[in-house]
Order: structure tokens, then C-alpha cells, then sequence
């Protein structure tokens, strides 16, 4: 980052924080759903002063790492009992429920902030401890970036379908498939951008499989879907259906167009897959058959 957009986040003078009247304030806090930093993910941050300050500074109340967070960053600040979520003029922005906000933005229970690379979901009310561990339960089950699933819970959806498939003697199909160049994408545009990929990538997805198909992100770039009594033929045209969908649809990120093709495998349980593991393995080796063929695929 340039030395005039440290200068940017520099302007306002550090002042002295009162504490917020608790009578108001409870136990209103921000939760970290989403970071990059490991130390931070599940952490709760009580808003118990004003301004409470976001940014890379030392003197930020909550500090964070990566060129994509300024300086001072942005501050939360109390007026009327509500909480404003106010950018302190930030080199990339400061986002509420995935909009910039312009300047600032009153908060309500459940929205999400983000920060450079990490989301911070905000509660407020009466019962602020059970949501916190309802929101650490959360986020054992669903990725905070993408809202899909996170993989430990597709392992175990996909164990005990593999039971019920071979009791009931039917169908599994499983596809794996993650997107084109990602890390082009993540050095031409910024991991921002990057991060903006995923989630919309992952809204299409959602868009186009039912209630009992089980939609994670597997890892980085790489996505998998669990469907349940789907032969080889109806998993394939699902896998077809998707890439079509995401190689027509327009990521726009900071007003630049971002072209976006995912290449996918689709396996299905045969007789001689003794594992989980071997139905996943046959779906991964057809995505690199993808990729090998040039990408912007699906093989079966």
C-alpha cells in the first residue's frame, strides 16, 4: 500500500475513548466468522467503548493484517443505542451484508462487516450469549465466506449416504469441481476480488441444487456436491447445468468484469468403492481429466 493511503487513514487524531453507559451497551459485540488470520476466527469483540476502531494500526481495537486493510480502517460508534458502522476513509472500502457502504451504516442484530479478508457478524439484544454459541456452532457446519458447507460436514453427510445407498441399493453421485485460474484471478485483481468470486460462485450454486443435495466448499477454490439417489446421467447434467451458469454469469468487482469457468468431475458409487474416500478420489481424478482437456469441462 502507498504511503499516500497510509496518510489517508492517518487524518484523524487518536482521542481519548469514553466508556459506553452499560445500561445501553450490553453485551453488544462483533463475532470474526471469516479471516485469514487463525488466531481470530470465533473470537468475540464486546463493544464496550466509543469509537471502537478497526484497522492495521497498533491502536486499533481490534488489529488486522494484510495490505488490504488500511491504517484506520473504519470505527464503530454508538448514538441512540444503535451502532454505526463508519469508514474512515479506507483504500478498499468497508462492507456491510456485502455492500460498500458510502460513509456510514446503522447496524441491526445479524449483519455482517467485512474487512479486508475478514467478517465479522454483529450481535446485539437480550440474548447475545446464546447467539454467540449459536453462531460457534454455525461455523463448524458453514464456511463464513461462502455460506456453504464446510467439509467436515459433507465427509459425514456423504458417510451415512453411502450407508443408506447400499442398504437401499440406490444411486450416489458426488461432484467436485473448483474455478479456472484462481490464482490469476487472485493476482490480477486481488484477493478482495478473489474472495468475491467464491461467494458469488457459491450463490449460483445454491441457486440450482434442492434441499437434500449437500453443496461444500472443499477447500480454497475447490467446491463438492453430495447428491443423493442422482445416477451418473443426472449428475452430469446438473454438473453441465452449473458450468454454463457461472461461465454466463458477470462478477463485477469494483466495477471491473472478472470472467469466471469452473471445470468439473462427477463420480458415482460403484460396487467396487469400499470408502468414501474412493467415490471423492474417482470425482477429483475426472476434474484434473477436466482440466487437462482445457478447462471450462465437465467429464464423467
Amino acid at each position: 500500500m502507498s504511503s499516500e493511503n497510509d496518510e489517508k487513514t492517518r487524518v484523524t487524531a487518536i482521542v481519548a475513548k469514553p466508556v459506553v453507559d452499560e445500561t445501553k451497551a450490553g453485551n453488544d459485540c462483533l463475532v470474526t466468522i471469516y479471516t485469514k488470520e487463525p488466531t481470530l476466527l470465533g473470537k468475540r469483540f464486546v463493544l464496550d467503548q466509543t469509537p471502537f476502531r478497526i484497522g492495521r494500526g497498533p491502536e486499533n481495537n481490534i488489529v488486522l493484517e494484510g495490505d488490504s486493510v488500511s491504517r484506520r480502517h473504519a470505527h464503530f460508534e454508538q448514538r441512540g443505542g444503535t451502532w454505526f458502522a463508519i469508514d474512515d476513509g479506507s483504500t478498499n472500502g468497508t462492507y456491510v451484508n456485502d455492500e460498500v457502504i458510502a460513509r456510514e451504516l446503522g447496524l441491526t442484530n445479524g449483519d455482517r462487516v467485512k474487512v479486508g479478508p475478514t467478517i465479522f457478524k454483529y450481535l446485539s439484544g437480550q440474548d447475545v450469549e446464546a447467539q454467540y454459541h449459536e453462531e460457534i456452532y454455525r461455523m463448524t457446519i458453514i464456511d463464513g465466506l461462502t455460506q456453504a458447507h464446510v467439509k467436515r460436514y459433507l465427509l459425514e453427510a456423504l458417510e451415512k449416504e453411502l450407508i443408506r445407498a447400499r442398504r437401499h441399493e440406490r444411486e450416489l453421485c458426488f461432484l467436485m469441481f473448483d474455478i479456472d485460474h484462481f490464482k490469476k484471478i487472485n493476482d490480477f485483481h486481488g484477493h478482495l476480488a478473489g474472495d468475491h468470486v467464491l461467494k458469488e460462485l457459491a450463490r449460483i450454486v445454491q441457486a440450482r441444487i434442492r434441499r437434500d443435495e449437500v453443496f461444500a466448499r472443499y477447500g480454497g477454490e475447490e467446491f463438492a456436491i453430495l447428491l443423493p439417489e442422482t445416477t451418473l446421467e443426472g449428475g452430469r447434467q446438473l454438473a453441465e447445468v452449473l458450468r454454463e451458469k457461472v461461465a454466463e454469469a458477470r462478477f463485477i468487482f469494483q466495477n471491473e468484469h472478472i470472467p469466471v469457468t469452473i471445470s468439473v468431475g462427477v463420480s458415482r458409487l460403484e460396487e467396487g468403492h469400499k470408502t468414501s474416500l474412493e467415490l471423492i478420489g474417482a470425482a477429483d481424478e475426472k476434474l484434473y481429466e477436466a482440466k487437462r482437456g482445457g478447462r471450462n469441462k465437465v467429464v464423467s
